[in-house]
């Protein structure tokens, strides 16, 4: 049997599995189960799926095979995402669950306006539908390799096969079913990363001790970077850029934050958050030391073999040295954190367009929201298959530097706006917000592209969102309303 089939009988496998849970989960989910889970989530299991639903396919492939140039330096953001983590579940959730809100945006409207809430909830689109499909463009790319390009199968119909897959098992119960789906997709993720690193310990006759001892020595395990303040790998450029990515892309993330407010009430709500950021620290520092022993791997086996970064995991896990089975729990792994993602993106486009946008809540009954949220869960999938197309013939930087840097320059207003909100209690000129929030990115890209020419060989990385959130804030200071 050709690797092509065994991949496909095992996403058959898997797909059957999650159908089957979506389907007993979210049969009879109304609009309110759709949107909120009718605010009746356990909060343990949302914590065990919010693991699942923030290792996206780019983790899943890019953060191992990054150690070779940056170490385990992205453990650095990771211990801020879990600071920006206590600032989400302290400031926000309580302030989002008070307001009963069902989109995070409709902050923006009752603070500023009708401008700056079709902003926000604009920004979140081009950013959740831009990032999302980079994501699963590595996923789609790794599985033309493995599966449709040995069947002669164009990319094309990849992505449309995949994505249709995704629509159907979250069209009709959204964040009640993605609660669950969610679950089993951290579980086959954690799972399938355990695995291979005891696979690959015990390839290189490594016990327990060894693999400490093995992954100490070797150069790629080097966490802090606190010698070169022009280093992007920086340590205090990342844990500050850290705290302001998980405010930015968690807190007001619209994707994160529906099944984070599907909780009964707000101090279930919080125990999640804190919770699923502390295993997330110990998730990530695995997918990191498996890095090294891929490397270590590759050094002892496959020496003649020019292969690193994105591809280095499924090179390892599908080489000839390697129990097939492998190969297959790299593919659920794979398959795991890139549906979950995209999932969950899907059923958020969904929610924001639909309430945000179109606010068809607002114009029409149940039955016609019902009929609009369907109309255009269809069109965002069908969206997101074209930005993936489109991506694939434009592609030509690392994938998760891809994702990072769009996710600083579309969530940097969005975060803007809310820490002048939430700061100053100033009114705004509400039609010039805008303006504010185009020009911000656009400063911001400048800034970057010319940082080391002005200002001494400094390297802007991640440090791009909050520069962006506050030149964002400083615009709205410009067009505040005269008076008290």
């Amino acid at each position: 049997m050709s690797n092509a089939w065994i991949v496909l009988a095992t996403i058959a496998a898997y797909f059957a599995l999650l159908f089957l849970i979506s389907w007993l989960t979210g049969r009879k989910a109304d609009n309110a189960g759709f949107f909120t889970g009718n605010r009746k989530s356990p909060w343990y299991m949302v914590a065990f799926a919010m693991i699942g639903a923030t290792i996206s396919g780019v983790t899943f492939i890019s953060v191992p095979g990054a150690v070779l140039t940056g170490g385990y330096s992205y453990m650095q953001m990771v211990l801020g995402f879990f600071v920006g983590s206590l600032i989400v579940a302290l400031v926000l959730i309580p302030m989002f669950y008070k307001m009963n809100l069902v989109s995070i945006y409709g902050y923006l409207e009752n603070r500023f306006g009708v401008a700056s809430y079709r902003t926000g909830a604009w920004f979140f689109f081009v950013s959740k539908m831009l990032g999302s499909s980079v994501r699963f463009f590595v996923v789609c790319v790794v599985l033309q390799t493995l599966v449709f390009g040995p069947l002669h199968i164009p990319f094309e119909v990849n992505v449309l096969l995949t994505v249709a897959l995704i629509w159907l098992y979250s069209f009709q119960g959204g964040v009640k079913s993605l609660i669950w789906t969610d679950s089993l997709k951290t579980f086959c993720l954690i799972l399938s990363v355990v695995c291979c690193i005891v696979v690959i310990a015990r390839s290189l006759n490594l016990g327990e001790g060894g693999i400490v001892a093995a992954v100490a020595d070797h150069p790629t395990s080097r966490i802090f970077f606190l010698d070169d303040p022009n280093d992007g790998r920086y340590f205090w450029k990342q844990f500050i850029a850290g705290i302001f990515m998980i405010i930015a892309c968690t807190g007001l993330d619209q994707d994160l934050m529906q099944r984070t407010l599907s909780c009964k009430n707000f101090r279930e709500s919080q125990k999640n958050m804190i919770l699923s950021s502390f295993i997330q620290i110990f998730v990530i520092g695995l997918f990191l030391v498996l890095g090294t022993l891929l490397y270590l791997y590759k050094d002892a086996y496959l020496p003649g073999q020019e292969v690193a970064g994105d591809a280095l995991f499924g090179e390892v896990t599908w080489s000839d040295r390697f129990p097939r089975f492998i190969g297959v729990v790299f593919i659920v792994g794979l398959i795991s954190a890139a549906y979950s993602a995209a999932g969950s993106a899907l059923t958020a486009l969904t929610t924001s367009f639909t309430i945000d946008i179109l606010q068809a809540d607002k114009r029409q009954d149940e039955q016609g929201l019902t009929r609009s949220r369907r109309w255009v869960h269809v069109a965002m999938s069908l969206l997101m298959a074209v930005v993936i197309i489109v991506f694939y013939y434009l592609n030509n930087d690392s994938a998760i530097n891809a994702v990072y840097s769009l996710a600083a320059y579309t969530y940097g207003p969005i975060l803007g706006m809310f820490i002048f909100g939430l700061c100053c209690r100033r009114d705004v000129r509400d039609r010039w917000v805008p303006l504010v929030a185009l020009a911000a990115p656009a400063l911001s890209f400048v800034l970057q592209k010319n940082s080391e020419a002005w200002f001494g060989g400094y390297q802007i990385s991640f440090e791009l969102l909050l520069i962006n959130a506050l030149l964002t804030a400083l615009g709205l200071v410009l067009i505040m309303k005269k008076g008290k």
